[in-house]
């Protein structure tokens, strides 16, 4: 399958006002996409919120297959949250961890998943261990097999970190976690969208995205993914009355799909929204997404390797749409300003967000440029110049 470049920005109405290159932070939402959304509110206007969700129920059912169908999955293995941090820590926080239980990461990892290893390890007495990376600067597989033992609790990995075009030997972790029994829980927020995500191929026991990002779905969507057989092992750390049934007095029953990683109330139009973007992204094929973003995505390091004083950070064997660099002299915040000041968007990744990554390799801060498969080359030429 091939992009029809003219078809994709006619409907996205975004790419008629701005060159937009920030799309690893929220995309521009195609036109069905918009369409569902304040087709769905103004149902609720009309009619009232409960009985516009129950008119558009199946719609809302469709956000569930549409997800399985992208995933590989069964729609019963599915949960619809506010966030990929939201689903991330559904799942995180329903594992038990005691005192010597090791939790194995990546030097990626995003500082909303260090945080809560942390406050875990200090509440339980679990410990985090950093994964070296390898000559590639992404996880090294055979140093994650050589530190598995009896006491690996969780694998937690980023698939694609925020600060750059990495991107994480997902599968190859799977395989390590399945043959030591060990869950693995994977953040693919920033992968979803731009590349195909096979919860087989990856052999994750979680998965957690957002729908905002290269989805092209509204803010405040996301989804997350729970094998089958884990479901009902695990208790989320919130329940309600969606996710469990309070069966008598004193006694709940927990649901027994995915879906009691859910709460009641949520964003219909925007889940209606997100379930409408994945069938887009479907109907393009995420492998012909894939090609076209991570092909401008390439184009563009080359450009600004060329340009006096900049300097490409992106680590990886393969790299995907997300491109970071520096400029000498100049503040990533400062280069943000000066482009968007030209109606260029782009985004700054802080120390802060991946401190494992950027500590060791003495960085603070990153520009950060993300194109899409809607993006054109033009707009790549626009950045470079502007940067010049």
């Amino acid at each position: 399958m091939t992009i029809d470049i003219g078809r994709a920005r006619a409907e996205t109405p975004g790419t008629r006002t701005v060159t937009h290159l920030n799309n690893a932070g929220s995309s521009l939402p195609p036109q069905p996409v918009l369409d569902a959304v304040l087709d769905h509110l103004r149902l609720e206007a009309e009619i009232g919120g409960y009985e516009a969700a129950g008119r558009n129920d199946d719609k809302l059912e469709r956000t569930y297959d549409a997800l399985a169908s992208m995933l590989n999955c069964g729609r019963d293995e599915v949960a619809l949250v506010e966030s990929a941090t939201m689903g991330w820590d559904m799942a995180f926080h329903a594992l038990d961890f005691r005192p010597g239980d090791r939790i194995l990461t990546g030097m990626a990892e995003y500082a909303s998943n260090v945080i809560p290893f942390l406050q875990t390890a200090r509440r339980t007495g679990a410990e985090v261990e950093v994964v070296p990376s390898d000559e590639h600067g992404q996880l090294s597989v055979a140093a994650l097999e050589s530190m598995m033992d009896e006491r690996v609790r969780l694998i937690a990995v980023t698939h694609i970190p925020t600060n750059g075009g990495l991107v994480n030997p997902a599968p190859a972790i799977g395989r390590v976690a399945k043959a030591a029994g060990v869950p693995f829980l994977l953040d693919a927020c920033q992968a979803a969208g731009q590349m195909p995500l096979d919860v087989q191929e990856l052999g994750c026991t979680f998965l957690s995205a957002t729908g905002r990002k290269f989805l092209r779905a509204p803010r405040g969507t996301g989804f997350l993914y729970v094998r089958k057989d884990w479901i009902e092992r695990l208790e989320p750390p919130f329940l309600d009355l969606h996710g469990a049934e309070l069966v008598a007095p004193g006694r709940y029953e927990a649901r027994k799909d995915a879906r009691r990683f859910e709460l009641w109330e949520s964003n219909v139009a925007a889940r209606i929204g997100l379930g409408v973007a994945v069938d887009y992204a479907l109907s393009w094929g995420l492998e012909a997404i894939r090609e076209r973003t991570w092909g401008l995505a390439q184009r563009l390091r080359e450009r600004l390797a060329a340009v006096p004083g900049v300097t490409v950070r992106d680590l990886g064997e393969r790299r995907c749409g997300i491109v970071t660099f520096t400029a000498e002299g100049r503040s990533a915040e400062a280069v943000k300003q000066a482009l968007s000041a030209k109606g260029i968007n782009v985004s700054v990744s802080t120390a802060s967000s991946t401190r494992y990554d950027m500590d060791a390799r003495g960085l603070t801060e990153l520009v950060r440029a993300s194109p899409h498969y809607y993006n054109t080359e033009d707009e790549l030429d626009r950045l470079v110049e502007a940067l010049r």
